[in-house]
């Protein structure tokens, strides 16, 4: 069997045919009409008899039968057999869902039968990587986030998000000032995000890690300045407590300063490096770390924070930020 033969297997097994309709329907397709004493031979010795593999092919709506007796088998045109066959896998996968779902609710109830233990999980240790990918890897919808150290799945490029980005799944993201000052962690992970879409905001206080996916559950870590005193991560199910959650976030969003790949629109009176220096600015990133970002000297980036403070007549960073934002830099 060579390659595309095996692929192509294993698009046919997806649907559910066995291993024995596969090989005498790819031997089909690359013979065309065949006897049935040639397709017994295809699956010889095999516990299937080949009456009833070819009775699946064409109940199938892969194989008929041809000639003048009957005797020959062919494949035809797929279309409205793929179809059935897709609704059946559906079908198939919706009433194991069931099963899998009432199996839990039987296990809740009769051997652990707290009511309200299902609601929070308690995860450490290693454990913690694997059911964060399993959690945001369902994500349909929409994924809220509050961002802070310490980084479970490491601070590099979260190719995870972009992906589920490009298909649709939205994101709106507060990051605390400790997230900037991971090195590289800006510019490898939160600005490519921004730019495939991501919505961000920066809060100079976050009160926990948060993740919640499609309103429907959440995780929950300490942030960094409690990591010392709890390393764990808690996984909350629909109850009063995901609610509250979720309004925690949004209180959050709406006191977060917005984060943008580069500032506001094109402005003339701001150079390129102004714009990303704003950027960086409302961010809460320390000064060393915005001239690192920006690959200048801290000498320079005062001189830049100087000529902009100047031009916008504030005497502080914050009437300088409010001046970004009124004129719409943010």
């Amino acid at each position: 069997m060579n390659s595309t033969d095996t692929e192509r297997a294993d698009h046919l097994r997806v649907l559910g045919l066995n291993d024995d309709e596969i090989l005498v329907y790819q031997h089909l397709l690359r013979t065309g009409p065949s006897s049935v004493s040639e397709l017994a031979a295809v699956v010889a010795g095999r516990e299937t008899g080949i009456d009833t593999t070819l009775g699946g092919l064409v109940q199938a709506g892969l194989a008929r039968r041809s000639g003048s007796d009957h005797a020959r088998f062919l494949p035809v045109p797929p279309d409205a057999g793929l179809e059935a066959l897709t609704l059946r896998r559906e079908s198939e996968l919706k009433q194991a869902r069931i099963e899998v779902l009432n199996a839990y609710d039987e296990f809740r109830r009769t051997v652990h039968n707290e009511s309200t233990t299902h609601l929070i999980e308690v995860v450490t240790g290693t454990a913690i990587v694997e059911r964060i990918n399993q959690i945001k890897g369902s994500a349909q919808r929409e994924i809220l986030a509050i961002d802070s150290p310490p980084y479970y799945l490491g601070a590099g490029p979260n190719q995870m998000e972009i992906e589920q980005l490009n298909r649709g799944v939205a994101y709106r993201v507060v990051y605390s000032p400790e997230s900037v000052e991971v090195p590289g962690y800006l510019t490898e992970n939160i600005l490519p995000c921004v730019e495939a879409g991501e919505q961000a905001r920066v809060l100079p206080d976050v009160p926990a890690k948060l993740t919640i996916i499609d309103g429907s559950i959440a995780f929950v870590s300490m942030s960094v300045r409690d990591t010392d005193v709890n390393r764990s991560l808690l996984i909350i199910r629909p109850s009063s407590l995901l609610t509250a959650l979720i309004g925690m976030f949004e209180l959050c969003w709406r006191n977060a300063l917005p984060l943008h790949a580069s500032v506001g629109a094109e402005d003339d009176r701001l150079e390129p490096i102004e714009r990303r220096l704003l950027a960086l600015l409302a961010t809460g990133a320390a000064d060393d770390t915005i001239a690192r970002t920006l690959g200048i000297s801290r000498r320079t980036f005062f001189r830049y924070l100087e000529r902009l403070m100047n031009r916008t007549g504030a005497s502080t960073r914050f009437q300088l930020a409010l001046h970004a934002a009124r004129e719409n830099w943010l």
